[in-house]
This record gives structure tokens, sequence and C-alpha cells, in this order.
């Protein structure tokens, strides 16, 4: 079934309360991203330094896997390689059933939500508890996460102090943030000493030394990988960076783009098992390899999941992490759910008012306003825009390819639509005006205020 992702956002839209302080709270979020970046006099060198080591590290990525299999190994670390989600997804489980592992603590991974690991092992018998608080609350809940880096951010403290009553057992009406937390603290705690294996994402692995970085604000990934004496970590193929030194590149502009910090307060580095228990690597390609054998998209594997593009995306922050129906959303999102299935995907490209605000915050320079310019082409060719869509775009090629005619079309909307009665204007054929006013029309068009500007005849 294809995502409609207007369907979708209308949906979210419907609750305007609800929109506006999504909208507001992401935008803070912006906000101080933007302070963290004027703070840095070589944050334009970060940036371009960052390009060219992904760039280079895609490039050369048989290479630089193998070299960090070789150094895991040598560490004392299994290492272990998924072609796809289903794949993925047994190696954990045969690795969990040779420890008769019956309950794991899981810190925040992207990954493991993309290949829908928490149901698959629950329906094989074993708990999964997610440690990350605002993960813990949308999977109290049942819900996937919104946001990558903040998943419960399309929820109010009001929201979470329902779900803690329901299955904490918390004071009923209690919404307060402090009291809500060190309730969700002793549950953890709870949990953590429990727990017969530790599972995390991967933020980087360094195949210079076959060890992999997690960082956190939390420090939900280290508690829960420093008890049990199994960890197991998932990683895509992309998260190799080739040198320890290139880490730092990386590390200063994570925190900063994500959630306008300096640093992540927990930068965590694990080169091999605790004393006495077993460390897993499994690295997944799930259709990764299919993007980097596309030259015009394979800038998308740069992206280091800061959540940077969804904070400042004007349809993101007014359309919530719903609406696009895929584990990442937001323009990165965007790009790559309609690399993995463009049928199903198609109108996650339109999601997207081309402002290129994306493009211009990305840390590692991905060419997200492009990349959508590109897929919304892939899906014309491929026959899936709706034929309304269709026939509308191509009458507006037809009408733009003929200046004058376009002139004089621009001459009579300015002189009658401000005449025509509001019911003909705002019909069902106006979509534009379906949820918002348009604005006064001008008395002169573009080109003649430019013309006049530049005193052209």
């Amino acid at each position: 079934m294809s995502i409609n992702h207007p369907e979708l956002a209308e949906k979210f839209a419907t609750n305007v309360e609800r929109m506006k302080w999504h909208d507001k709270a992401l935008w803070f979020v912006r906000v101080k991203r933007d302070n963290q970046a004027k703070s840095l006099d070589e944050w334009e060198e970060l940036r371009n330094t960052a390009d060219k080591i992904k760039s280079h590290t895609l490039s050369h990525l048989d290479e630089y896997l193998e070299v960090f299999e070789k150094n895991a190994q040598a560490r004392g670390i299994h290492v272990h390689w998924a072609k796809d989600a289903k794949e993925h997804n047994e190696i954990v489980l045969e690795i969990l059933r040779a420890k008769s592992v019956k309950m794991i603590v899981k810190s925040k991974s992207m990954l493991t939500e993309e290949c829908h690991l928490n149901p698959y092992l629950e329906k094989n018998g074993i708990e999964v508890v997610d440690t990350d608080l605002g993960e813990r609350i949308v999977q109290l809940r049942h819900e996937p996460p919104s946001h990558i880096v903040l998943p419960a951010i399309h929820l109010k403290k009001e929201d979470v102090g329902t779900t803690f009553e329901k299955f904490l057992k918390t004071e009923k009406g209690n919404s307060d943030p402090t009291y809500l937390t060190r309730a969700a603290r002793a549950h953890l705690r709870e949990k953590f000493l429990g727990a017969d294996a530790a599972m995390t994402g991967v933020n980087f692995a360094i195949a210079e030394t076959g060890g992999i970085v997690v960082c956190t604000n939390e420090g939900n990934a280290d508690l829960g990988a420093a008890l049990p004496k199994l960890h197991i970590a998932c990683m895509g193929i992309e998260k190799i960076i080739p040198r320890l030194k290139d880490l730092s590149i990386f590390t200063r502009l994570l925190a900063r783009s994500a959630t306008g910090q300096p640093v992540t307060t927990y930068t965590s580095h694990y080169h091999g098992p605790v004393e006495g228990g077993e460390m897993h690597i499994v690295i997944v390609d799930n259709g990764r390899s299919k993007i980097l054998s596309q030259e015009r998209y394979i800038k998308s594997l740069q992206c280091i999941r800061c959540g940077a593009c969804l904070n400042t995306c004007p349809i993101y922050r007014r359309s919530g992490g719903y609406s696009y129906g895929y584990t990442i959303p937001g323009p990165i999102g965007s790009t790559l759910a309609p690399s993995r299935d463009l049928k199903k995907y198609y109108s996650l490209p339109f999601a997207c008012s081309l402002c290129s605000s994306c493009s211009n915050v990305c840390p590692v320079k991905v060419d997200l306003a492009q990349q959508l310019y590109l897929k919304r082409q892939d899906v014309v060719d491929a026959g899936y825009l709706s034929p309304t869509k269709h026939n509308a775009l191509k009458m507006a090629t037809w009408l733009m390819c003929r200046p004058k005619l376009m002139d004089f079309a621009g001459f009579m909307a300015r002189k009658m639509v401000p005449l025509l009665p509001r019911a003909l204007v705002y019909s069902k054929f106006n979509l534009w005006g379906k949820n918002r006013e348009l604005p006064p029309f001008p008395k002169n068009s573009f080109k003649e205020l430019y013309k006049e500007k530049k005193g052209i005849q």
C-alpha cells in the first residue's frame, strides 16, 4: 500500500494547537543549532572536511569495511554480515538464543527500527526494553518514534503523564517533568539490572581501530552495555569512518546539529567485550548497496542521523513524523524511502517546498533539495504520479513555455480574481485555499517590478 503523505499530513494538521507547538518546539532546536554553528569560526570548514571524509569513505567502502572487520575480530569482537532486515533479525535472535536470553535492554537505534527488530524478538519470546526515555515513552504507547533524535516530540508532558499512569502506576494527573523523569529512572533501573543482554546502535565505526562509538545524552547505552555479559551492536554499512582522528570532526558537528549542544553528554567507545563477556557487531546492508550504485543519490548515505534537516523543514514541522510513514521522516527520509521502494513512497519527494533549508543545515552537505527534485522526476518517469497532479504540471509547463501567454494569464489573474465571489475562489478546485487565505494580488508582476527597478524598457 502506498503512503499518502498529503492525507496523513492533513490528519496531523487538523489539531491546529498541536501543529503549532510541534512547529515551535522544533524551531527552538533549530535556533539553538544556529547559535552553536555561529560560535565556531571553522564551522563551514568542518562541514567541508566531513563531506570529503564521507565521500572518500563511500568510494572505498568495501575496503574500509574489511579493515574494520579484521581489526574488530583482533579485539575479540564477533562480526556478522546481514544482507537485509530479515537476515539481521535472524542473526540477533540466534545470538540471543545461544545465551538463553529472555530480556534485553536496547539504546536508541534507528537501524533496529528500520528492521522492525522489536516485534520480531517479542514474537519469539524475548522482551525488549528501549532505554532512551523518549523511545521508552513511545514504546509503552505502542507507537514508533516520530523523530530520529527526539522520538516523542509529538507528545506533550500531559500525554507522558497519562502514559506513565497507565503503565508505571504514577500519580493520577501528575505531569511534572521531574516527577515523571524520576519515575522512568526507577522503572528503567530495574530493567537494566534484570537484563540478560544489551543492544546498542552505532553512531560511528572506526576502521582503523575496529571499535564503535555511541553518542547519547542519558548514558543509557553505557549502563546497558556495562552490566550484562552480552553486548550486540547493530550498524548500517555507511557508519564507517576511516581513522580515529576523523571522529573529532563528526562529534563536533553531530551534537550541535542535532540538539544545539556543543557535545553529546556521553560519547562512548566500545573496543571489545566486557571482562568474561561477548561482544557482537552486526553489519547491515538492507538496500544501502543499491543506493551506493546510484551516483545521484549516493550522498544520502553520508547522513549521520542528526535530524537537523527535520528541525528546519517547514513541511515536517507542520505535518509531524508519522505523515511520512517511514522509519526516518523529513527530508532525508523522503529520499531514502523512495530509494528503497519508489512505488510505496512516491508521495514523499513532493513533501517538500524545495526551499533548500535542509541542504543548508546538513552538517555533511547531503544535497537533499537536489535529491528530492530528482526523485520527483523518477516518480513521473515511473508513472506513479496521480493523473490530476500530472495533468496540472503538464498544463503549467505548457503555460510557462509561452512567456507572452504567461504574462497575459498573470495580468488577468491580478485583475479578475480579487473581483470574484469568495465562494468561487475558495471552491474545491482551489486546493491551495483549502486551509489558508490567498495573499493579496499585487498591482504589478515581478517581471514588471524587476524591469522598473533596473530601468529596462
